[in-house]
C-alpha cells in the first residue's frame, strides 16, 4: 500500500497558480487509499506544530506564562542552532587539528 504523490510539475499543470501556495499542505489521494494519505497529512501537521498550537489556544494563556514560554522557545532555538553549528564543524573533513602536539 504505497501512496504515490504526483510531482509538483505535473500537479501545477492541473491546478491554478493560486493553489500552489498551499501545495506543502496538500495531500493527493490515489485510488481511494485514504489511510496513507491521512498518515502523510498527520506527519506534515505534526512537523509544523499545528496540533500543539491548537492545544495551546484551547485555553487562555496568562501573559507571564506566555513570556516564559516564548523565552524558553527562543533559548531552545539558539541552543539548537549553536549545537548544529558545532556538530557541522566537528563533522567537517578538512579542518585544522585542534590538538597540536
Amino acid at each position: 500500500m504505497q501512496l504515490e504523490l504526483a510531482s509538483r510539475r505535473d500537479v501545477s499543470e492541473n491546478m491554478s497558480q493560486n493553489h500552489l501556495r498551499f501545495m506543502a499542505k496538500t495531500v493527493l489521494v490515489k485510488s481511494n487509499q485514504i489511510e496513507p494519505a491521512y498518515r502523510l497529512l498527520d506527519g506534515i501537521l505534526k512537523r509544523e506544530k499545528f496540533f500543539s498550537d491548537v492545544k495551546r489556544h484551547e485555553r487562555y494563556e496568562k501573559p507571564f506564562l506566555k513570556r516564559s514560554r516564548l523565552s524558553y522557545e527562543r533559548c531552545r532555538r539558539i541552543y539548537d542552532s549553536e549545537m548544529q553549528r558545532k556538530i557541522e564543524f566537528v563533522m567537517r573533513k578538512n579542518r585544522p587539528d585542534p590538538f597540536l602536539r
